[in-house]
C-alpha cells in the first residue's frame, strides 16, 4: 500500500523594507542568517534609505521572519519600521539567499550608525596569541568599530567609508564574504596583513613596529611626558595621573584652567578604585557608547591634586578602541608595570576644536605633545568623547557626540529638511530628514576661526551623507557667530530666528516625542538674548499644542549686567549687582566688595544707578554665580559654570537631598505676575553669613530656596497644564534637578528631564529645527496668505 504525501505548502512572496539604525549594525548577516535557518530564498541589501529584503517560501515562514526581523535584530541595531508587501511568485526564483549589491534611491537616507566600542568576541582575539589578529589594533567586526567617523556617504559600503583605501588580503576577504562568519560584510574589516598602520613618532624618530612603539608610549608616560593618541574621532592627550608636573603641564600647553580631566582606566575593578559606582553607573560606563561618566571620586583615589582641583567628581571612561586595550595591557617581553590608567583629553588648545586630520596634527601637536602614536585609518568626521551623569538610574547628557551621534530623534511629523545651528557654546547642529533630527557630534565654543572652519566642515560632511537642507534656523542672538553664518548662508531660503529658552524647551519635548502637548517650560541657564532685547536666563514659559510659539510666563527679576562678559568671568561683579538691586550697603568685610578694586567699585556703583554700560538680566546662571561670590566661594572663573559647580559641590555636602528645608530660612518671593524676586532671600543670605552662619548650610538653603519658587511660580501660571520641562545649562546642576523633580511632583505635575540631548547649549539646535519644521507647517498650512520674507522672520513670541 503506497501512503501519499501531504502536498507541500504553495510557496508566496514578499519583500520587507527595514529603516532606522540598520546599516553598519550586521543587519544584512542577520537577515541571512534567519532567512536561512528559515529555509527561504531571496536577496537583502542596502539602499541609501533602508535595507530590502525580497523572500520567498512558504507563508508561515515568511510570518516568522517577519516577526524575528524586529525581535531578534542585532543589538546595535534601532528598527524604526518593518513594511512588507506580496509580491508575484517567480518560479524561476533559486534557493538560495544572497546579500547584494548596494544601490542607490531618491528617498531620505537611513540613519548613520554611531562609533561602537569593541566587542568582547574582539577583545578575546585581541589578547590571543592563536589568533590571527592577535595584538591587531585595529581588529573589528560586524558588532563593534568606527562607522559615523569613517563613512563618507550612504549607503553603507566599505567603498562608501575611509576604508577603501585598504585592499582587504584574501583571508579577510573570504571572512568577509562567508555569512557563517561574525565579519560577514563588516566594512572597517581590517588584519595585520591588510590593514591600517600603527607607528610611534618621539625624540629618537619614528617607530613602525606595533610592540615597540606601545612600549615607547609607556616609557614616556612613565617618565611624565605628554603624548598624542590618535583615537577613532580624533587625537588625544596622555599623561600619567598621578604625576603632578605631568598634570600642570598638560594644562599649561592646552590653557585649560581649572576644569577637570577625564581619566581612561583599564576596567571597572580599576575604576572602582578612583570612584564610588553603583550599579547603573557601571553598566553605562560599560555600554557600548562608552561614554565619560562623571564620578563621585574616592577620597584615596591615586591622581595628582591637578587632575580635579576642588571637584568631587571624576569623569572616567573605559577603554573603546583596541588601541586603548593595548596600551593599559602589558606588552609581551617587556617591564610588566603598565598603567592602569591615563589622563586622556581632546589634542587642542581650550575652545578650539579636536585635532583629527594628518595635517592638523603636523600643524598643532609640537606644541601640544612630547610624542604620537598615530595611525594612518583616515578619520572623516570628528567626534569627541561623551559625557554623562547619572541621575536617579538615568542618564543626564552633559555632551553628547561619540557613540551617540548622530543618532536621530523622532520629532513625530513630517516636514522639510532644515538646518539648525545651534548657539555659541557646547555648539552642534541639527539636521532634519523627514520626521527624523540628527544631531552632530560635539563642536565646542564658537569662539575662534578654527571652530568655525569646524563647523563648517561638519555641515557639509554630514548634508553630504543626509540631504540639501531647505530651511535654516538660528538663534535670535543678533552677535552670534552661528546667526551671522546662517544669515550668510540661506541664500533664498528661510531662515527662522528662534529664541535661545523657547528652543531649550521644544528640545526638551522634541525628544520626549511630546511636541505639541503642553508644558511650563522652566529655562535657567547663564545667557540667552530675550525678545525685549535683554540678557534672559531665568524664564518660566508656556507653550501650548503650537510648540513653535511661546508666552513668557514669569521670569527671575531683572538686575543690571555691568561689563558683559567681565560680569560673567568675574562672579563678584554679579554679587554686587545683587546687593545693590537688594539694597544692602557694600561692607568693607563682605567677599565681592574685597574682590574688587578701589577704582571699580564706585565705577560699578554708577553704572548700577544710571544704567550706563549695563543690560538687564533675568539669568538664573548669574545668580548662582553671585551667591557663589557672596560667601566667598569662587570671585573669578577659568571654566564656564566653574563657580555655579562649586556651589552644587558645597551644597551637597550638608545633604544630597535637600527638599526638606534646612535650618536657615531662604526664600525667593513669587509674586503674582510671575516674577522670581531674589531680593529678600539675598538680604536673609547675607545676614546670616554676617552672623556666622555655615557657608555649606547657606548654599543648600539657596538651593532649596530656589527649588521651592520653582514649583510656587509653576503652580500659579499652569493652569491646567500638568507638565512640566526642566531645561538649560543650570540643570546640570543634580541637586537642583532632583529637588525641583521632587518638589514638583509632590504638587502633582509630570515632569520632563533630559535624557537625549544635554540641558546646556549643546540641545539647543534640535529645539530650533523643531521650531523652524513646525513653522514651515504652520506656513503650508496658511498657504492663503502670503509667506513672509526671509527678512521679516521674527521669533514667534506671544
Amino acid at each position: 500500500m503506497i501512503q501519499s504525501q501531504a502536498p507541500a505548502a504553495p510557496a508566496t512572496r514578499h519583500r520587507f523594507t527595514v529603516t532606522g539604525v540598520v546599516q553598519g549594525v550586521g543587519f544584512r548577516p542577520f537577515v541571512h542568517r534567519i532567512a536561512t535557518e528559515l529555509g527561504l530564498s531571496g536577496v537583502v541589501g542596502n539602499d541609501s534609505a533602508a535595507v530590502f529584503i525580497d523572500v520567498q517560501g512558504s507563508a508561515a515562514a515568511i510570518a516568522e521572519f517577519g516577526q524575528r526581523l524586529r525581535l531578534d535584530a542585532p543589538p546595535l541595531a534601532v528598527v524604526d519600521g518593518v513594511s512588507s508587501k506580496p509580491l508575484v511568485v517567480d518560479p524561476q526564483w533559486g534557493n538560495d539567499f544572497r546579500i547584494v549589491t548596494s544601490r542607490s534611491t531618491a528617498s531620505s537616507p537611513t540613519a548613520t550608525p554611531p562609533d561602537i566600542a569593541v566587542c568582547d568576541d574582539c577583545l578575546a582575539e585581541l589578547f590571543d596569541p592563536s589568533n590571527r589578529r592577535h595584538r591587531h589594533p585595529f581588529i573589528t567586526c560586524t558588532n563593534c568599530g568606527p562607522r559615523f567617523t569613517i563613512i563618507r556617504e550612504l549607503p553603507y559600503d566599505r567603498s562608501a567609508t575611509t576604508m577603501a583605501d585598504f585592499p582587504m588580503c584574501a583571508r579577510c576577504a573570504g571572512e568577509y564574504h562567508d555569512p557563517t562568519n561574525r565579519r560577514f560584510h563588516a566594512q572597517p574589516l581590517a588584519c595585520p596583513d591588510c590593514g591600517p598602520s600603527l607607528w610611534f613618532t618621539g625624540p629618537g624618530g619614528r617607530i613602525d613596529d606595533v610592540e615597540t612603539a606601545l612600549a615607547a608610549v609607556k616609557h614616556e608616560l612613565a617618565a611624565g611626558h605628554i603624548v598624542a593618541i590618535k583615537g577613532i574621532g580624533g587625537y588625544h592627550l596622555g599623561c600619567a595621573p598621578a604625576n603632578e608636573a605631568a598634570v600642570s603641564a598638560l594644562r599649561q600647553r592646552k590653557s585649560r584652567g581649572g576644569k577637570p580631566f577625564a581619566l581612561l582606566v583599564r576596567d571597572l575593578h580599576v575604576a572602582r578604585r578612583y570612584a564610588h559606582i553603583d550599579a547603573t553607573e557601571a553598566y553605562i560606563l560599560a555600554s557600548p557608547a562608552r561614554p565619560i561618566v562623571l564620578l563621585r571620586r574616592r577620597d584615596d583615589a591615586p591622581i595628582a591634586a591637578g587632575v580635579a582641583p576642588g571637584s568631587p567628581l571624576i569623569g572616567l571612561v573605559l577603554p573603546y578602541s583596541p588601541v586603548h586595550h593595548l596600551l593599559l595591557a602589558p606588552v609581551p617581553g617587556t617591564d610588566p608595570s603598565d598603567p592602569e590608567a591615563i589622563v586622556l583629553t581632546s589634542a587642542n588648545r581650550s575652545d578650539e576644536p579636536i585635532c583629527s586630520t594628518a595635517e592638523d596634527a603636523a600643524r598643532r601637536l609640537p606644541a601640544l605633545a612630547d610624542a604620537v602614536l598615530d595611525h594612518d585609518r583616515p578619520i572623516h568626521v570628528p567626534c569627541d568623547d561623551s559625557v554623562v551623569r547619572v541621575v536617579d538610574g538615568h542618564e543626564l547628557p552633559i555632551r553628547r557626540s561619540r557613540g551617540y551621534a548622530p543618532l536621530p530623534v523622532d520629532l513625530g511629523c513630517d516636514g522639510p529638511a532644515v538646518l539648525a545651528v545651534g548657539g555659541e557654546l557646547k555648539n552642534t547642529f541639527c539636521l532634519t530628514d523627514g520626521r527624523r533630527a540628527f544631531c552632530s557630534a560635539h563642536i565646542g565654543d564658537m569662539g575662534s576661526v578654527a571652530t568655525l572652519k569646524a563647523f563648517t566642515r561638519s555641515v557639509r560632511q554630514l548634508s553630504e551623507i543626509r540631504r540639501e537642507p531647505a530651511r535654516i534656523a538660528a538663534d535670535l542672538h543678533p552677535r552670534y557667530v552661528t546667526r551671522s553664518w546662517a544669515e550668510h548662508n540661506a541664500g533664498e531660503r528661510p531662515l527662522d530666528l528662534v529664541q535661545h529658552h523657547h528652543a531649550h524647551v521644544v528640545s526638551l519635548l522634541a525628544e520626549h516625542g511630546m511636541l505639541g502637548e503642553p508644558i511650563v517650560g522652566i529655562a535657567f541657564d547663564g545667557t540667552g538674548y530675550g525678545c525685549d532685547h535683554t540678557v534672559w536666563g531665568g524664564e518660566i514659559l508656556l507653550l501650548g499644542h503650537d510648540s513653535h510659539r511661546f508666552t513668557r510666563a514669569g521670569h527671575l527679576a531683572a538686575v543690571p549686567l555691568a561689563g558683559g562678559d567681565a560680569a560673567v568671568r568675574n562672579p563678584w561683579r554679579m554679587a554686587l549687582a545683587h546687593l545693590w538691586q537688594a539694597r544692602v550697603a557694600w561692607r568693607s568685610g563682605m567677599a565681592p566688595v574685597a574682590a574688587a578694586t578701589a577704582a571699580e567699585l564706585p565705577l560699578l556703583r554708577t553704572q548700577f544707578a544710571t544704567g550706563r554700560g549695563c543690560v538687564p538680566t533675568t539669568s538664573m546662571g548669574r545668580l548662582f554665580d553671585a551667591v557663589a561670590s557672596l560667601l566667598d566661594l569662587r570671585q573669578q572663573i577659568d571654566y564656564e559654570g566653574q563657580a555655579a559647580i562649586e556651589l552644587e559641590v558645597l551644597a551637597a555636602s550638608v545633604c544630597a537631598d535637600i527638599a526638606i528645608p534646612t535650618s536657615v530660612p531662604l526664600r525667593l518671593e513669587v509674586r503674582p505676575d510671575g516674577i522670581l524676586d531674589p531680593t529678600p532671600m539675598i538680604a536673609a543670605l547675607m545676614s546670616e553669613e554676617h552672623q556666622g552662619a555655615d557657608p555649606a548650610t547657606l548654599a543648600s538653603a539657596f538651593h532649596h530656596a530656589v527649588a521651592v519658587a520653582v514649583t510656587e511660580v509653576a503652580q500659579q501660571v499652569a493652569g491646567p497644564i500638568r507638565t512640566v520641562g526642566l531645561t538649560g545649562g543650570v540643570f546640570q546642576n543634580v541637586l537642583l534637578l532632583r529637588t525641583c523633580r521632587q518638589l514638583l511632583e509632590q504638587a502633582g505635575f509630570h515632569v520632563l528631564i533630559h535624557r537625549t540631548v544635554p540641558p546646556n547649549d549643546g540641545g539647543l539646535a534640535l529645539g530650533q529645527a523643531a521650531v523652524s519644521v513646525l513653522t514651515a507647517l504652520d506656513d503650508s498650512a496658511s498657504a492663503g496668505t502670503e509667506a513672509p520674507k526671509r527678512s521679516e522672520r521674527i521669533p514667534r513670541c506671544v
